[in-house]
């Protein structure tokens, strides 16, 4: 399935690779034991030594990664829903479809996204 580009070019559906990130997130979510309450769950009986403290310290940042990436994506949906899905939120100009359907949840072009 194709839509329009903000340029106008046929490219991927945004919506379908959002939605594929999306499940892709939630499912790596799952992996390293992010509870549906939204925090990451632990076995109460396992020792809690050093090694434990600095995996789930790992385990917290990548969570809090993979959360941010999945707000990310909502925030594109969400976009796309309001029309303004594929226009950079600084200058306003369309994103380069290249970009979109490598990137999609992109939120700059590639100008914005690279400036200190």
């Amino acid at each position: 399935m194709t839509s329009d580009a903000p340029s106008g070019a046929p490219v991927a559906d945004y919506r379908a690779l959002l939605e594929v990130e999306a499940a892709q997130l939630r499912g790596e979510l799952g992996e390293i034991g992010h509870g549906e309450t939204g925090g990451l769950e632990y076995d109460s009986n396992f020792a809690d030594t050093s090694q434990v403290t600095a995996e789930r310290g790992e385990a917290e940042a990548l969570a809090t990664r993979l959360g941010e990436s999945l707000e990310e994506v909502a925030e594109a949906l969400a976009r796309l829903d309001a029309g303004t899905f594929g226009h950079c939120l600084d200058c306003g100009d369309a994103i380069d479809p290249a970009r979109l359907e490598a990137m999609p949840a992109t939120r700059y072009c590639i100008r914005h996204a690279t400036r200190p």
